[in-house]
């Protein structure tokens, strides 16, 4: 099968692109768990959330969409199928400002399994940034490939992303890829990874809109596969990601949420009753990333 990252096709099961692996065989070994995160760089759980709250809430998000003229009109509802003018939407905010809208979305990303199963992973009490983001990519859009910690690095580095689909979604819809290996880019963390995108205003703060030239430079493969409704994935402040392109007439919803033991160092722009978020970055012009690459020497 291929697949569409950014201008790039990837045959899956080539040297650039192959299956993410799943977790759930060691789901009750805590101590396998944390080894394998640290092992792959990610955990992919299959049914961690209940499959019915997330369908819940992706019709919150539905509503919203239709409500914001996004939706096809002479589709059913349920499809999510997308407007002729293709617009998205990015529900980025603090708990208090998307529990009027979503409020199902919050059960599933706030619920007590979720932060039970953080508290055994972190060994500790976890907390999750008040801060979500909630998102519907359009047909045609993916996300570049970056390291999370240039958009939230100020406090402790042992933050962890958990992506969860809103919906069955196959490849051509998006979904998450990982670049296996890319926790160790010594270089890249060094360089690219000690960026933070308020002090130094880099245009997007991805590294690379290019798959290939990451793994011929760098090293590592991706890896992706198809998710359904209740299925997530966590992982570190240095794994790289990236997503594929969604190809089809139907939205992927999806959103990031960030959790970490709650003892150490936050990052003040992503907690309180009104985060404050990205106050700095491009409030004036912004370098360009090759620009920064080139300072780096990456």
């Amino acid at each position: 099968m291929k697949v569409t990252i950014g201008k790039r096709e990837l045959d899956m099961g080539s040297k650039y692109l192959t299956e993410l692996r799943s977790s759930n065989d060691i789901l009750n070994d805590i101590e396998a768990m944390r080894a394998r995160l640290a092992a792959d760089g990610y955990l992919l759980i299959r049914g961690f959330h209940d499959r019915e709250r997330v369908l819940s809430a992706r019709m919150d998000f539905l509503r919203k969409l239709q409500a914001m003229g996004r939706l096809d009109p002479t589709a059913p509802l349920e499809e999510g199928r997308i407007s002729e003018d293709n617009k998205g939407g990015m529900w980025g905010g603090s708990a208090e400002d998307l529990q009027a809208d979503f409020p199902h979305f919050l059960d599933v990303v706030n619920h007590p399994s979720v932060m039970n199963f953080f508290d055994r992973l972190l060994d500790g009490k976890s907390m999750t940034y008040d801060f979500k983001w909630p998102r519907a990519i359009a047909h045609g859009g993916n996300t570049g490939a970056h390291y999370d910690v240039v958009y939230m690095g100020r406090g402790t580095k042992n933050v962890y992303t958990m992506w969860t689909p809103f919906g069955d979604t196959p490849l051509e819809m998006g979904t998450l890829a990982m670049c296996l290996g890319s926790q160790h880019y010594d270089k890249l963390k060094q360089t690219y990874g000690k960026m933070d995108v308020d002090r130094d205003n880099v245009a997007t703060g991805w590294f690379s809109e290019d798959p290939v030239e990451i793994v011929d430079t760098y090293g590592g493969q991706w890896a992706t596969t198809a998710f359904e409704a209740g299925d997530a994935i966590i992982f570190g402040m240095y794994m790289m990601h990236t997503s594929l392109n969604n190809s089809t007439n139907r939205f992927r919803i999806s959103s990031d949420t960030r959790y970490q033991l709650a003892l150490e160092p936050v990052d003040e722009r992503w907690v309180g009753r009104k985060p404050i978020g990205h106050y700095a970055w491009g409030q004036k012009p912004m370098k360009s990333v090759a620009d920064a690459r080139k300072e780096w020497g990456v």
